[in-house]
């Protein structure tokens, strides 16, 4: 396995635009020879799962008071906060057809890293994250193209969770689905739960220790790294401006629906945004934290245009692979909340 710095020049990058657009360019631009692991710390950001409404998901009177970044990912999943505290992984590897939505194939070198630093009781639960004492600290996720695979999760350090009442809004039902009472009150840092020789250890330090942990190796440099070339760059930039530093892909269009149905599903939250006229779908938006393989957009192209009305409906559903495009949920669920 190859890890790659995120640094140019020797210079560490903290900017989330720039990190999104390394691992886009890792996964789709450069194949190696082995799998890739790839760490990087944002300065205050958050990070939109592919399918959601950024409009819905973050309060961007908080946003713009707190200078924090918005950006949206390839992969699906919620919105996480990112800051100097937190530390993202990402391993990218080829697709085996196997391992998508396999979250404990890819967090359990990281599980296994923690639990030598004396957290001993990380472990994965759910969907796609990472507790302790019931707690979050790491939100999981998946992106596949090309016969490539990314997964990469967060690790919060020592993030300042009082901010994130005044940046997210998470789902009503979510929270409720949950069993608790807030979104602070669900999340948790590393930091109290590592053993007494590593509370001081500053995030880059934390991140030495993970590596040499994750490889099995006494120092650093004896693991096998890729260096990014000024070539590698300059296709990083491009697609930096090409997506993760344009309003257009990290807000999207915020057009008018008349009707939203709105459930969390055994896949996640799913919400569709509808316009009907003359008992017609004329538009159609399909948003949630659902964890997809396929665009949504095939399926939305699909339900346009189509009768608003049980049979048309459900032709559109069982026609399409719908645990590729939603995750774990059935056809006919959806066709329910669609009419609901």
């Amino acid at each position: 396995m190859y890890y790659v710095k995120n640094q140019r020049n020797g210079k560490e990058i903290y900017d989330a635009t720039t990190n999104l657009a390394i691992e886009y360019f890792l996964l789709n631009e450069k194949k190696l020879d082995e799998p890739i692991l790839l760490f990087y710390v944002n300065e205050n950001a958050i990070i939109i799962g592919k399918n959601q409404n950024t409009y819905e998901e973050v309060n961007q009177d908080g946003v713009d008071s707190l200078k924090v970044q918005v950006v949206r990912r390839f992969s699906g999943g919620g919105a996480v906060y990112h800051d100097m505290g937190n530390i993202c992984f990402c391993f990218i590897t080829e697709d085996d057809g196997d391992s998508f939505r396999d979250f404990g194939k890819f967090t359990q070198p990281v599980i296994r890293a923690l639990h030598k630093m004396g957290a001993t009781g990380a472990e994965l639960q759910g969907r796609n994250d990472l507790l302790i004492d019931g707690k979050k600290f790491s939100g999981n996720a998946m992106y596949s193209n090309n016969g490539r695979l990314t997964a990469h999760g967060t690790l919060m350090l020592d993030v300042d969770v009082t901010i994130l009442p005044q940046l997210l809004r998470p789902k009503a039902d979510k929270i409720a689905s949950k069993g608790i009472k807030s979104v602070r009150s669900r999340v948790t840092n590393i930091k109290p739960y590592l053993a007494e020789e590593f509370q001081d250890l500053d995030i880059l330090q934390f991140r030495e220790v993970l590596l040499k942990n994750i490889f099995e190796v006494e120092d650093t440099s004896l693991i096998k790294e890729y260096v990014l070339t000024e070539e590698d760059w300059e296709k990083i930039e491009e697609l930096r401006k090409t997506y993760f530093n344009n309003p257009d892909w990290n807000y999207g269009k915020n057009p008018k629906f008349a009707l939203t149905q709105s459930k969390r599903t055994t896949a996640g939250q799913v919400e569709f945004h509808l316009n009907v006229e003359q008992n017609h779908i004329k538009e159609i938006k399909i948003n949630g934290d659902f964890f997809g393989l396929g665009e949504i957009s095939d399926v939305e192209e699909k339900l346009t245009g189509i009768e608003y009305q049980r049979d048309a409906i459900s032709r559109v559903f069982e026609s399409i692979d719908v645990r590729k495009y939603f995750g774990n949920v059935a056809a006919e669920e959806l066709v329910e909340l669609l009419l609901s």
